[in-house]
């Protein structure tokens, strides 16, 4: 089992959307980029949405992103694990986000979006009770983009994920 830890958030000032995943997998937390995996449908579900280019350099997708003031995080900032399946993370490791904090910081955000189950189950369990009443901020699960979610097409991943746009 190994030690891992999340990234910084990517915001600007203007967000309105956080979408929350569970913890970066090895080849993002290797690449130092959320959604690093090759075979992650993240960006390219992303590209599809808000019309950026998956293959754009990382840096000039987060740009991108950001313009469209969507936000990104974890719901974990730590967390013991083997590999980089949620179901391989031990339970009592967890280290939740300070999503109060950033709610604080970031007090546009409307919508809080979960990058799978696992994610917003983990958010609900360690996170919610800690927030303020924020009775403004909708939160909508979507299905993980990641690849071992294998069970659902791709079109029906993009299907649900354009309603962040709404």
């Amino acid at each position: 089992m190994s030690a891992v830890e999340s990234f910084s958030y990517i915001a600007d000032a203007k967000c309105h959307t956080l979408i929350l995943g569970t913890m970066p997998g090895t080849a993002s937390l290797a690449q130092q980029q959320y959604y690093a995996h090759p075979r992650n449908a993240f960006w390219r579900i992303i590209g599809d949405v808000f019309a950026i280019d998956p293959r754009a350099e990382y840096a000039d997708r987060i740009v991108q992103l950001t313009e469209k003031n969507i936000a990104l995080w974890d719901v974990l900032q730590a967390c013991v694990r083997k590999g980089s399946l949620d179901a391989a993370i031990e339970t009592e490791s967890i280290v939740p986000s300070d999503i109060a904090g950033f709610l604080a910081k970031h007090r546009s955000v409307q919508r809080i979006c979960f990058n799978g189950g696992t994610a917003e189950r983990l958010f609900r369990r360690h996170i919610q009770s800690t927030l303020k009443t924020n009775s403004h901020i909708d939160y909508l699960p979507l299905p993980s983009t990641s690849p071992a979610h294998a069970g659902m097409s791709y079109e029906r991943k993009l299907q649900a994920w354009r309603s962040i746009t709404m």
